[in-house]
């Protein structure tokens, strides 16, 4: 699942104890995660008066290729179009990221435009260390920070999954993913529902194609401050619709004084797998 900025990156990862059982050397390693493109339509579904925002409208396209043992890519970029009455203007945030859950490291580089005008660069590498995860940032600044143990986003999501299938309803994690300045992690609260199959006329499940008849988890994560206290509200809260293969849909970002809604309108199923490698 990612977080830049306004979303969080949703999709695909495996558990640090999953990967410590796994075997070494010419073994095959599966995730189960499908290389894919999916493409989501933005709408306003509510905003308070205090948000200053009167409409809001745009796509995500979030893409995602790889495999354990040469790593995860993901592209993703996320366009709305911003009304607050007597303006309108049009933010653009472009993430790359590359997760090595084999080697335990992650690298970030995201841009962040409004009006076609670069407004800020993150880019960095963390890497997961005996005595925690130290990013290596570049920009906005060039630091090296300590940041304690934390989970990269593949990895979290994929947390998700195995919680899921073993019926693991609750469950809590540090995440980071390079989001705002990159130099924090987040606190994280995960609720699982139970696996359910689609229901006749909801809106996008015709768009996933071939798993349109495939059942899937309602999934909840709420992001925190980590120096928030334990009944503070979250930053955000994020609720979607996931299936096995990392595929998800029907997505709902709440930010407190606005919530956004994405509805898959397409999904492209890419030539890559990512499902399963032979390391070497």
């Amino acid at each position: 699942m990612f977080r830049a900025c306004l979303v969080a990156l949703l999709f695909a990862g495996v558990s640090a104890s999953a990967m410590a059982a796994a075997p070494a050397g010419g073994a095959a390693i599966a995730t189960g995660l499908i290389a894919h493109r999916a493409v989501y339509d933005l709408e306003l579904k509510d905003a308070s008066e205090r948000s200053g925002i009167s409409g809001m409208s745009g796509r995500m396209v979030y893409e995602f290729d790889g495999n354990y043992c040469d790593g995860f890519r993901t592209n993703f970029r996320f366009v709305t179009k911003i009304e607050t009455g007597d303006a309108t203007r049009l933010s653009d945030q472009q993430t790359v990221t590359f997760e090595n859950l084999k080697d335990g490291k992650f690298s970030f580089d995201t841009k962040s435009f409004t009006d076609e005008q670069l407004d800020k660069e993150v880019t960095g590498a963390a890497e997961d260390r005996p005595d925690g995860v130290r990013v290596d940032l570049q920009q906005p600044a060039n630091k090296e920070l300590q940041i304690g143990q934390t989970r990269f986003p593949t990895e979290h999501m994929l947390d998700v999954i195995r919680n899921a299938k073993e019926g693991k309803r609750f469950f809590e994690a540090r995440v980071f993913d390079g989001s705002d300045d990159g130099d924090k992690a987040m606190a994280t609260t995960t609720v699982v529902g139970r696996q359910e199959m689609p229901k006749t006329g909801e809106d996008d499940v015709k768009n996933v194609g071939q798993f349109a008849n495939t059942a899937f988890w309602p999934v909840t994560i709420s992001y925190f401050n980590e120096n928030t206290k334990s009944d503070a509200s979250p930053v955000y809260r994020m609720s979607f619709k996931l299936y096995e293969n990392g595929i998800t849909r029907d997505l709902t970002m709440d930010y407190g004084d606005f919530v956004l809604t994405g509805r898959l309108a397409k999904l492209e199923l890419l030539d890559k797998n990512a499902s399963s490698a032979s390391c070497r």
